[in-house]
């Protein structure tokens, strides 16, 4: 069973197996995280990227984790969807951006593994929304990562994550609650 932790800080200094990037089609570096990723990373991982691009939206790759901070071996790199309002396949672009970036630890043997709030900066996907997809696409994942860390870069981020993952739990003291324990 996965446990899934929520954090906030910053994801370059996670002490994972593997970070996950929140890139652009290219994989050769962007904003937000993953221009910091990639500052972290050091100007090897843009040429990786570039070697194993493009990726589609959905879609998961992987490369080296270079210079960032140990034990991070892996960055696995996921283009989410840009917001075009919800009628266009958004969340199940979304929901596959977190399945495969399992599927692709899973290939790695990556026991624990670090997310960011995919397609919530620059793409437009709604906060709230994005955290729900995460979530309960995480906790319905056949996994062999043991631990699940979802990181917000600030305390409304972390707040919208720990919201999400409550609406999934039983109610303390429920028969639901013994029965997952």
């Amino acid at each position: 069973m996965t446990v899934i932790e929520i954090v906030q800080g910053d994801i370059t200094l996670q002490d994972t197996d593997a970070v996950v990037t929140a890139a652009n089609e290219s994989l050769m570096g962007g904003g937000g995280v993953d221009g910091a990723i990639h500052r972290a990373a050091g100007p090897r991982l843009a040429a990786a990227g570039a070697e194993i691009g493009p990726c589609d939206p959905g879609d998961a790759m992987a490369t080296p984790a270079f210079d960032l901070y140990p034990p991070v071996r892996h960055v696995i790199h996921t283009v989410g969807p840009v917001w075009e309002g919800g009628d266009f396949g958004e969340a199940e672009i979304l929901a596959s951006c977190y399945r495969r970036c399992l599927e692709v630890a899973d290939e790695l043997g990556v026991r624990s593994l670090a997310f960011p709030a995919i397609a919530t900066g620059v793409y437009g996907f709604p906060a709230e929304a994005a955290a729900r997809i995460a979530v309960a696409t995480v906790v319905g994942a056949s996994s062999a990562v043991e631990r699940v860390r979802l990181v917000a870069f600030d305390r409304e981020g972390r707040d919208v994550l720990e919201a999400a993952l409550a609406s999934l739990r039983p109610p303390a003291g429920s028969h639901l609650d013994t029965a997952a324990r």
